[in-house]
């Protein structure tokens, strides 16, 4: 496995998506979201499940779009909110109705415990690329070499703190969403023990 072969799609789609996360996001949140793009499409191409580079592009670049000042929401999860503005980046790519929905879910998704892969490819691994880079979860998926390449090319900057900090903030405001369950589950101690904290 090298960061060689993973090779980000390459459609004005793709382009715009990354204009837009460049734009709104944090550079923390930026490589996180290549990240997380980065560890999804290496798993899946490693464990031979077909999905769809664009589509799970756009949506690893949008997925934390909810937790950005402009769009944050304070009457929905942050990937509810996330999820309805990849929705409409979506609309104005030209995407049909059905594409539009289906990034929607995914950026949704990926705050879930269960995503089925054969139902859901792309949620799948989304959802489990954003549990290795927030928490470490599956984080052996990947041999040392392959993840220090990975830092090198998209380093933390600070992830623990900025994250933390964006999803203390989203249980004040939104008690009974996902946010709040994970800091109620300790998420800053969670990350903090992330080895990608601890590059060997």
């Amino acid at each position: 496995m090298r960061l060689a072969d993973v090779v980000l799609p390459d459609s004005a789609v793709c382009s715009a998506a990354v204009d837009v996360a460049e734009t709104y996001a944090s550079p923390a949140l930026l490589n996180h979201s290549f990240r997380s793009y980065t560890w999804a499409a290496a798993y899946g191409t490693a464990q031979g499940l077909a999905f769809d580079p664009e589509l799970l592009f756009v949506a690893a670049l949008l997925h934390d779009i909810g937790l950005v000042a402009e769009f944050d929401s304070h009457t929905v999860p942050f990937e509810v909110a996330g999820g309805s503005v990849a929705w409409v980046f979506a609309a104005g790519a030209g995407w049909s109705r059905d594409r539009r929905r289906r990034v929607s879910e995914v950026v949704v998704r990926h705050m879930g415990t269960e995503v089925d892969p054969a139902q859901d490819p792309e949620g799948f691994l989304l959802a489990r690329a954003t549990g290795v880079d927030i928490t470490g979860r599956n984080v052996d998926d990947f041999p040392a070499g392959f993840r220090a390449e990975v830092l090198q090319r998209y380093p933390r900057l600070g992830l623990v703190e900025e994250f933390v900090r964006c999803f203390e903030d989203q249980a004040k405001r939104k008690p009974d969403s996902s946010a709040a369950a994970a800091i109620g589950n300790d998420l800053a101690a969670r990350m903090a023990r992330n080895p990608l904290e601890r590059p060997e």
